[in-house]
Protein backbone atom coordinates (compact mmCIF):
# COMPACT_ATOMS: atom_id res chain seq x y z
CA UNK A 1 0.00 0.00 0.00
CA UNK A 2 3.02 2.37 0.82
CA UNK A 3 3.85 2.53 -3.13
CA UNK A 4 0.26 3.32 -4.54
CA UNK A 5 0.34 6.30 -2.15
CA UNK A 6 2.76 8.61 -3.65
CA UNK A 7 0.73 8.10 -6.67
CA UNK A 8 -2.22 8.55 -5.24
CA UNK A 9 -1.08 11.70 -3.42
CA UNK A 10 0.51 12.72 -7.03
CA UNK A 11 -3.32 12.34 -9.16
CA UNK A 12 -5.16 14.57 -6.01
CA UNK A 13 -4.37 18.00 -7.35
CA UNK A 14 -5.56 16.68 -10.85
CA UNK A 15 -8.84 15.44 -9.87
CA UNK A 16 -9.13 18.73 -7.41
CA UNK A 17 -9.25 20.74 -10.28
CA UNK A 18 -10.35 18.69 -13.04
CA UNK A 19 -13.95 18.94 -10.42
CA UNK A 20 -13.81 22.58 -10.08
CA UNK A 21 -13.60 23.16 -13.62
CA UNK A 22 -16.65 20.99 -13.88
CA UNK A 23 -18.16 23.10 -11.18
CA UNK A 24 -17.19 26.05 -12.95
CA UNK A 25 -18.62 25.01 -16.79
CA UNK A 26 -21.53 23.60 -15.33
CA UNK A 27 -22.17 27.00 -13.15
CA UNK A 28 -21.35 29.08 -16.11
CA UNK A 29 -24.13 26.86 -18.12
CA UNK A 30 -26.69 26.76 -16.01
CA UNK A 31 -26.48 30.44 -15.98
CA UNK A 32 -26.59 31.04 -19.54
CA UNK A 33 -29.58 28.54 -19.44
CA UNK A 34 -31.41 31.04 -17.13
CA UNK A 35 -30.52 34.18 -18.33
CA UNK A 36 -32.07 32.79 -22.16
CA UNK A 37 -34.95 31.85 -19.90
CA UNK A 38 -35.26 35.14 -18.60
CA UNK A 39 -34.61 36.69 -21.78
CA UNK A 40 -37.96 34.60 -23.32
CA UNK A 41 -40.29 35.76 -20.69
CA UNK A 42 -39.29 39.51 -21.00
CA UNK A 43 -39.73 39.51 -25.06
CA UNK A 44 -42.93 37.50 -24.53
CA UNK A 45 -44.24 39.84 -21.96
CA UNK A 46 -43.16 43.06 -23.73
CA UNK A 47 -45.14 41.32 -27.03
CA UNK A 48 -47.94 40.97 -24.99
CA UNK A 49 -47.69 44.39 -24.11
CA UNK A 50 -46.82 45.50 -27.02
CA UNK A 51 -49.73 43.46 -28.85
CA UNK A 52 -52.34 45.25 -25.98
CA UNK A 53 -51.63 48.68 -26.87
CA UNK A 54 -51.31 48.24 -30.29
CA UNK A 55 -54.85 46.80 -30.37
CA UNK A 56 -55.81 49.67 -27.75
CA UNK A 57 -54.62 52.40 -29.87
CA UNK A 58 -55.97 50.83 -33.30
CA UNK A 59 -59.82 51.56 -31.72
CA UNK A 60 -58.77 54.93 -30.39
CA UNK A 61 -57.02 55.63 -33.64
CA UNK A 62 -60.16 54.84 -35.78
CA UNK A 63 -62.75 57.30 -34.64
CA UNK A 64 -60.23 60.07 -36.38
CA UNK A 65 -62.01 59.20 -39.79
CA UNK A 66 -58.74 57.52 -42.19
CA UNK A 67 -58.54 53.67 -41.22
CA UNK A 68 -56.94 51.47 -43.76
CA UNK A 69 -58.43 48.55 -41.99
CA UNK A 70 -54.93 46.97 -41.34
CA UNK A 71 -54.64 46.78 -37.64
CA UNK A 72 -50.50 47.11 -38.05
CA UNK A 73 -50.68 50.44 -39.34
CA UNK A 74 -48.84 53.03 -37.50
CA UNK A 75 -50.65 56.30 -36.90
CA UNK A 76 -48.88 59.53 -37.96
CA UNK A 77 -46.64 60.75 -40.78
CA UNK A 78 -44.52 57.29 -42.23
CA UNK A 79 -40.99 57.41 -44.03
CA UNK A 80 -43.01 58.48 -47.28
CA UNK A 81 -43.84 61.61 -46.15
CA UNK A 82 -40.83 64.23 -47.61
CA UNK A 83 -41.62 66.72 -44.68
CA UNK A 84 -40.31 64.09 -42.33
CA UNK A 85 -36.96 63.30 -44.17
CA UNK A 86 -33.95 65.15 -43.58
CA UNK A 87 -32.32 67.66 -45.87
CA UNK A 88 -31.02 65.76 -49.23
CA UNK A 89 -27.44 66.47 -50.75
CA UNK A 90 -27.71 66.95 -54.63
CA UNK A 91 -24.51 67.05 -56.75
Amino acid sequence: MESVTPYLLAIVPTIGVGALFYFVIKSILEGDRRERLAQARWEAAHDRNAAAGSSSGSSSGSSSGSSTGSPAAAPGPGPEDPSQQGPVNRR
